[in-house]
């Protein structure tokens, strides 16, 4: 028997007159096996497809998104002096669309990538502006301009009297929670976190900037106050991911942390950017390289967006990220990949691996003997030619001393 199959549902609405006539479908199809068959059975699979235990879940959830829809200045209603903080602009409009009318602020600084010391400011800034306009091509002055507004604005975080730190469960989002939290030296006045890995109903949950309006105002009464055991736990996480080691890191990555029951998954998955023990690859690279070994020659942004609907356990990346990460593949003296059709936009140019690219992936050769670029995760560079820090197939350090 063939079921209806799974509504594609991106951004969190669900219509509930569409889930009773796909039910009654459905029907159709189990009387064909079983006469004695009921709607509340069909009702039952609907509902489990969609992520819910029970159809009536299911229907209070709707109406809990069509209560939010229906009265925005009560389920979303925020103060003016309310701050809403986001590493990104993706919900700025969606949060006035719902009834919101606080003030919004971002920090757009991809701490998942490049160098990340524990500098003072003005060091950390020129740190990260360098590598960010060197990894995506921007210009330098307008790069350093707009680090110091953010930066000096999320100063302010300390003594604001409500701010809200809008995140999901990945790396992005988590290490941009952590760096907010750790420069706090007390508790602020009122400081709350909306925090999520999966919205009901929605088949692969990216991140919140995917979601409607009126899902962005159900979640605002979710929200929850963060602790000064939240505060410290971010301390720690911060030193530890701006180490040269990560032993401390590795740690809180395999833990299990109440106060931020996000933050261990999002590290470990940001381990594994260290070097594979086996063939010096970080996951990305190791998926990509796979995919792009199934699928033969196959453009950039055709890889991006299988990675992101399959193959990457807990998506981080925007898709100008993808492409730095993936670019010393591509432009190193040993490259892994080859890419044809530069005369088009990047997501076009078709992608294949070379006969290292099929060594490598195949852990004949190690990626870092072959690489001339410098690479950093977190606080810890990868240099080629060098010793270095690995993870194993069980994301555990270990020291690489030995160029075999």
């Amino acid at each position: 028997m063939s079921h209806p199959p799974f509504a594609s549902n991106t951004n969190g609405r669900l219509n509930l007159e569409q889930q009773r006539k796909r039910a009654k479908e459905l029907l159709a199809q189990l009387k064909h096996q079983d006469p004695g068959a009921a709607l509340s059975q069909a009702q039952w699979h609907i509902a489990r497809q969609l992520g819910f235990s029970s159809w009536s879940k299911l229907k209070a959830h709707v109406e809990a998104l069509d209560f939010a829809a229906r009265h925005p200045d009560f389920i979303a209603s925020d103060e003016a002096r309310t701050t809403h903080w986001r590493c990104g602009n993706d919900i700025a409009h969606s949060l006035q669309l719902a009834g919101f009318n606080g003030q919004f602020r971002m920090l757009t600084d991809p701490l998942c990538m490049g160098p990340v010391r524990d500098l003072p400011g003005g060091e950390y800034q020129t740190l990260r502006g360098a590598f960010i306009s060197r990894a995506f091509g921007l210009n330098a002055t307008d790069v350093a301009r707009r680090l110091a507004d953010e930066y000096a604005q999320l100063q302010t975080l300390a003594t604001a009297q409500h701010s809200v730190l809008w995140c999901e469960a990945d790396a992005y989002d988590q290490l941009f929670l952590v760096r907010a939290l750790a420069g706090l030296e007390r508790l602020p006045p009122k400081l709350e976190l909306i925090e999520v890995d999966h919205i009901p109903g929605v088949e692969r949950f990216i991140g919140i900037g995917q979601l409607a309006p009126d899902v962005l105002a159900w979640l605002w009464p979710q929200r929850r106050i963060i602790d000064e055991a939240a505060i410290q736990l971010a301390k720690q996480a911060w030193t530890a991911y701006c180490s040269h080691s990560p032993l401390q890191w590795a740690q809180l990555a395999h833990g299990n942390h109440r106060a931020l029951p996000f933050l261990a998954p999002a590290l470990l998955r940001q381990l594994q950017e260290l070097p594979g023990s086996q063939d010096g690859l970080s996951l990305t690279e190791r998926l990509a390289l796979s995919y792009i070994a199934d699928a033969g020659p196959v453009p950039f942004g055709r890889v991006f967006a299988e990675l992101m609907a399959k193959r990457e356990p807990l998506p981080f990346l925007g898709d100008m990220m993808f492409h730095a990460l993936l670019r010393p593949l591509i432009n190193g003296d040993q490259p892994l990949l080859v890419q044809t059709e530069t005369h088009l936009e990047w997501p076009r140019r078709r992608l294949a691996l070379t006969a290292l690219g099929l060594e490598v992936l195949d852990a004949n050769a190690y990626w870092p003997d072959h690489s001339s670029h410098v690479r950093w995760v977190g606080g810890i560079c990868i240099e080629p030619g060098q010793p270095h820090w690995t993870v194993d197939e069980d994301a555990q350090p270990i020291w690489r001393s030995v160029i075999e």
